[in-house]
């Protein structure tokens, strides 16, 4: 059985090469889709007056929460809404 502290290791090192693969899709040129889209989004967030919702099912909901959680505390207003909910009136 593997000790912890080369489990450990294992995982930082899956977790460095999925950043140094998603820094390097950012960096394949000005067509890259990733970076486009990236910037895109990004701006549209920054000029938004009111609030951001953002919603999800499932595994993305929880990360949906998440992402509205850090958004709200850095400033951005956010809400999360479950779409199950939306359609009933929550939107």
């Amino acid at each position: 059985m593997p000790s912890f502290n080369k489990i450990a290791q294992d995982v930082i090192n899956k977790e460095l090469l999925g950043l140094k693969t998603l820094s390097e899709q950012f960096n394949e040129g000005s067509s890259n889709t990733l970076a486009i889209n990236f910037e895109k989004a990004t701006s549209m967030c920054s000029k938004i007056t009111g609030r951001i919702i953002v919603t999800g099912m499932g595994k993305s909901g929880h990360i949906g929460k998440k992402i509205s959680a850090t958004l709200a505390s850095t400033g951005t207003p956010s809400s999360f809404v479950h779409p199950a909910e939306a359609s009933h009136g929550d939107l």
